[in-house]
């Protein structure tokens, strides 16, 4: 199923209980899902976009520019078939608790579900963590990110590529995360099949 819709910011019209939110942005049929925690971790409380204005943003952005998942960088960066949002998008007073996350995980489930994005980027512990949790059968307890970082694992129906915390980068981290997209696009990241040829009709019945 394709969602048709020319927005690309909130494109589902998601409204979170709180006044100050950053939504969701990107291709509302995108491939690529890239999962943040929240606008005081990853940025975009201004511009109402996610990872925007703050370090781990910028650092972000220019790694997937130059991967090919953003056209351009920025306030407002254009995608490629690629979707940004976060597990809390509410923008909190200090630290959200478990209460404030589980509060916003119907939200983030949906908008995901909805795009059914191929392949999902958690960026960070929390956002890895309830990834993996939720939609892979992969036991987080012993999560390390840093050693997941770039690293293919696969899920219930997605593949999920862990991204280490941008502040934390250091080393050939950004350059491995650039390398594993790459790498990722010029396979079957899709990994569906067709199964058209079961029922009736001439056209195709892709699932994954």
């Amino acid at each position: 199923m394709r969602n048709v819709t020319d927005r690309t910011r909130n494109p589902f019209g998601m409204q979170p209980p709180c006044e100050r939110f950053v939504p969701g942005c990107g291709d509302a049929n995108a491939h690529f899902h890239v999962v943040g925690d929240h606008p005081g971790v990853h940025g975009g409380a201004e511009t109402g976009v996610p990872f925007t204005d703050c370090v781990a943003g910028r650092r972000l952005q220019e790694a997937l520019h130059d991967a090919g998942l953003l056209t351009t960088t920025g306030d407002a960066p254009d995608v490629d078939l690629t979707y940004l949002s976060y597990l809390h998008t509410c923008v909190p007073d200090g630290d959200p608790t478990d209460d404030d996350y589980g509060a916003m995980e119907p939200f983030f489930d949906a908008e995901l579900r909805a795009i059914a994005a191929h392949v999902l980027f958690p960026v960070g512990e929390r956002a890895t963590r309830h990834v993996l949790e939720t939609y892979t059968t992969r036991d987080p307890a012993d999560l390390d990110v840093e050693s997941l970082h770039a690293t293919e694992l696969l899920g219930s129906g997605w593949l999920v590529v862990p991204i280490r915390e941008p502040t934390d980068w250091e080393g050939d981290d950004a350059n491995r995360l650039v390398d594993a997209i790459h790498t990722l696009r010029d396979t079957d990241y899709r990994r569906e099949s067709d199964l058209g040829r079961f029922i009736a009709g001439d056209e195709p019945y892709f699932v994954r």
